[in-house]
């Protein structure tokens, strides 16, 4: 067994991390590209109205929960031991995944099952999440610190990638194998997590803030659940922003999440150091964080239909196997990532982590700008060149902005800062979808129903059925889109279908007419998408900019020495080997 002194120690730590984070962000992603599968295998009806919901809680139930989850369980780390609250983590994961495979039911038992059984897996993802960028940071010095963090951030980022690329793969064989992957790896993490991992950080007892974490907990989840159900049809509208239930969720989370800031301002040991706020780096790096992490996640789905929904169909692949290729296609924004991110951790602990972090989003921001320009049947060696562009901004970003906001906290608040950080990080993702699919449904909603009866009835469907179909919600379609599907065949039924015309019917049901149908609509709709994702990695990366307001040398050290000593007078150290953590880095 290796010992905290051991040189090989840091390496280890490392190593079992990067394994947590990646599986558990590759199962923040391996679902959204498997859902046709899913859905088949359970045998749930995607264009049924009833089933939106269990289609909207399977992609974002588990990015929830982990949004809402990782700063509580950072801060239990930093109380308890981090190295304590990851293996846990890592139990609860593997053990849930044997649970999920084993699904029973079939229809909207079968997908309650598989949601209720993901948010205790994103239970045991939060808890690898939180405490894992501590962890590293613990274990090793300032110098190595941003390449460490590169390492185990970029693993994360890349997972949710990988796992698009997975679920296509696995999806293609046994939906149920998207779980199955997770048995031996997660076994094999936990085991090596128990029996290497060691607590080298500083542990301060204190009590748990249960008001803080209660209303932290109701708040976030009304606003993002409430921001999510927004784009579901209501009363008439293409979307669901006047429902009373939505509008509840939106005002009485916001009014919950000012309740939670008053607490956190009162209480001895909040939850949520709001304090880490005051630090310029801290709060302008997590701000990056939020927009590239929305940016991020909405890249993905307009990915995922434009691919599955678009260009597959029109280049001969069936709709069956679209998750597989899409996931394939897919794989060069992976490869940029994974080839950018150790390279600028460990540039950025060489010449500084600002200008890597805020020239990455600026990056991606010239790549959202090159795919506003492709058309929808456009030329796939230029499509992949983007993405990588897009994967080589995401990974210039990564390890940077978390060496930034790590390094701006004392060392016994890096639990509640990783989790702070993780929170931010996971709640871009489940904001994407309301954000991006709301923007989506906009631009369809224009010229969407125009463009349906036109196409039907030049086909020769009925006048009042093509215009009964053009009124439908456009987020039927999105979703449709969305899982590699064609509805056509559906919307109109055997009856219509057996009136018209052999060729007709064949033309209306096979794999080009739909994908021709929607693109140009989807095109007006990504135009808006994208622009708005330029913006915010735009903004992100002037954030990434701000410095801290400098004060003379020697003040900073004599602050820093008496900010270690009151540390070590409330601490309990883990380990002989704990001593004082290195200074804060002057990023």
């Amino acid at each position: 067994m290796i010992t905290v002194d051991h040189p090989r120690y840091k390496w280890v730590a490392l190593s079992n991390t990067t394994l947590g984070n990646l599986l558990a962000t590759i199962n923040s992603s391996i679902v959204l590209i498997s859902l046709p599968a899913i859905f088949k295998g359970i045998h749930v009806d995607p264009l049924d109205a009833g089933n939106v919901s269990y289609l909207l809680w399977m992609l974002m139930g588990y990015m929830l929960v982990t949004a809402v989850l990782v700063v509580t369980l950072g801060r239990l780390g930093d109380m308890y031991g981090r190295v304590k609250i990851y293996n846990a983590g890592f139990a609860i994961f593997t053990i849930t995944s044997i649970i999920l495979s084993l699904d029973p039911f079939d229809g909207g038992g079968g997908a309650l099952w598989l949601i209720g059984w993901r948010v205790l897996q994103a239970v045991g993802g939060a808890m690898l999440m939180a405490n894992s960028a501590a962890i590293i940071t613990d274990a090793f010095s300032a110098e190595q610190r941003g390449m460490a963090l590169g390492v185990n951030i970029v693993s994360a980022l890349a997972g949710s990638f990988i796992g698009l690329v997975l679920g296509g793969v696995l999806a293609e064989w046994d939906w149920r194998s998207i779980f199955w992957v997770n048995i031996p790896l997660g076994v094999l993490g936990t085991v090596w997590a128990y029996r290497s991992l060691h607590d080298t950080g500083v542990r301060r007892p204190a009590k748990i803030d249960w008001w803080g974490n209660a209303t932290f907990a109701v708040g976030l989840t009304a606003v993002l659940a409430a921001i999510t159900y927004g784009i579901q049809p209501y009363g008439g509208h293409t979307m669901g922003w006047s429902n009373p239930w939505v509008l509840t969720g939106l005002i009485g989370g916001a009014l919950v999440l000012v309740a939670f800031g008053v607490i956190e301002t009162r209480v001895a040991e909040p939850m949520f150091p709001l304090g880490l706020f005051k630090n310029i780096g801290f709060t302008s790096g997590n701000a990056a964080n939020l927009l590239a992490s929305i940016a991020r996640g909405g890249l993905q789905f307009m990915l995922i239909i434009w691919l599955q929904g678009i260009w597959l169909p029109l280049h001969g692949y069936d709709y069956e196997s679209t998750p597989l290729w899409a996931g394939i296609y897919l794989v060069p924004m992976t490869i940029g990532f994974l080839a950018a991110g150790p390279l600028a951790g460990y540039l950025s602990d060489k010449f500084g982590p600002r200008l890597f972090a805020s020239g990455g989003l600026l990056v991606m921001a010239v790549s959202f700008v090159g795919l506003l320009l492709l058309p929808g049947d456009f030329n796939y060696a230029v499509f992949a060149t983007l993405i990588f562009i897009n994967g080589l901004g995401g990974g210039l970003f990564a390890a940077p902005n978390t060496s930034l906001i790590m390094s701006s906290v004392p060392a016994n608040m890096r639990g509640a800062a990783s989790g702070m950080r993780a929170t931010f990080q996971n709640a871009g993702q489940v904001l994407s979808i309301g954000v991006f699919f709301s923007l989506m449904v906009a631009g369809l909603a224009d010229s969407l129903p125009g463009t349906l009866s036109t196409g039907l009835t030049s086909q020769g469907v009925p006048v009042d059925t093509a215009n009964t179909i053009a009124q439908l919600p456009p987020v039927g379609t999105l979703f449709a889109a969305f899982l590699g599907f064609n509805p056509i065949g559906e919307l109109l039924g055997p009856a219509v279908l057996g009136a018209l015309p052999a060729a007709n019917a064949a033309n209306l049901t096979g794999l080009q007419f739909f994908p021709r149908l929607i693109a140009e609509p989807f095109h007006d709709g990504l135009v808006i998408v994208f622009w708005m994702a330029i913006a915010m990695a735009v903004a992100g990366a002037l954030l990434s900019l701000l410095r801290s307001r400098k004060v003379a040398p020697a003040a900073e050290f004599v602050a820093h020495e008496a900010e270690v000593k009151a540390e070590l007078s409330d601490a309990q150290p883990l380990s002989p080997a704990t001593g004082v953590s290195e200074p804060l880095d002057r990023a």
